[in-house]
């Protein structure tokens, strides 16, 4: 049970009550054996200036960081990574004696979970990312900073689809909806989008790139781990490719917020087991 002597972190966002991350962090501190606790905060929009004021007042060690606050957040901290600044997008903030850092983990995290999943190093490989939101960019950053040797981005509105290939720098590039040799020759295809996720109205939506187009030797991932697998990683399974679904990048990227905020290796069996069990 908490006490006086009981180190706080929380996760903020709106809304939050259906987070896994007091959940993930709560089950390593147990592991730990650390006498620190996670909260959920549901913060509303235009607000989150208030939390991180809070965050230094009541000596919290950091937060999660989740939608809709990431570039708020990344805005108000007193200092960002490379990483961070990047993505102009903030997922952990870490308590360095008042002084506010900004983190993201999510890129880290994804990369990860391809390895823990697939055994897949990006270095020299080809990839085909579909999606331009946050997780997109996030992916992106992750996968050029690894050494992937050509980085396509897919997403119907080719502006946006630019700005997450321009953060690939000279590897990144805007593939082509009608094209499909971008998905024939990928050695890796992310779904960066909702569609498929449960829930929601994009669960029925038509996808970008049809599990048809997947193939055997190829790596296959969905960032969506509700549910688990979607109906796109099965049939890409089906398609003889090997797949790996978002729980992965929600597991170890929770799993790098804890070890910034403790300095201590994550135990991330235990994370899998208690996320596993839930999703």
């Amino acid at each position: 049970m908490p006490d006086s002597d009981t180190t706080l972190v929380g996760v903020v966002g709106y809304p939050v009550r259906h987070s896994l991350s007091p959940l993930l962090h709560n089950t390593a501190f147990a592991a730990l054996e650390l006498n620190w606790t996670s909260l959920a905060f549901e913060v509303a929009p235009g607000r989150v200036a208030g939390a991180l004021e809070g965050v230094r007042a009541l000596g919290l060690a950091g937060i999660s960081v989740t939608m809709p606050h990431k570039a708020e957040v990344a805005a108000l901290v007193d200092e960002c990574t490379a990483v961070a600044r990047a993505l102009g997008a903030v997922n952990c903030v870490v308590n360095r004696e008042g002084t506010l850092g900004g983190e993201n983990t999510d890129g880290a995290g994804f990369l990860a979970s391809l390895d823990r999943g697939a055994g897949f190093d990006p270095r020299g490989r080809r990839c085909l990312i579909i999606g331009a939101g946050g997780a997109a960019r996030a992916v992106a950053l992750a996968l050029a900073g690894a050494g992937c040797a050509d980085l396509a981005v897919l997403n119907r509105t080719a502006a946006r689809a630019d700005a997450v290939a321009a953060l690939a720098g000279a590897v990144g590039r805007v593939g082509r909806l009608d094209d499909e040799a971008d998905v024939a020759q990928a050695d890796l295809v992310v779904n960066a989008t909702p569609v498929g996720m449960a829930g929601t109205q994009a669960e029925n939506e038509g996808w970008l790139v049809p599990p048809s187009l997947l193939h055997q030797g190829q790596v296959v991932a969905d960032l969506i781990y509700a549910p688990r697998p979607t109906a796109w990683l099965a049939a890409a399974a089906e398609a003889g490719a090997r797949t790996v679904d978002g729980l992965g990048m929600l597991v170890h990227q929770a799993a790098a917020q804890l070890e910034l905020w403790t300095g201590l290796p994550a135990p991330v069996d235990r994370m899998w087991e208690a996320a596993s069990a839930l999703v």
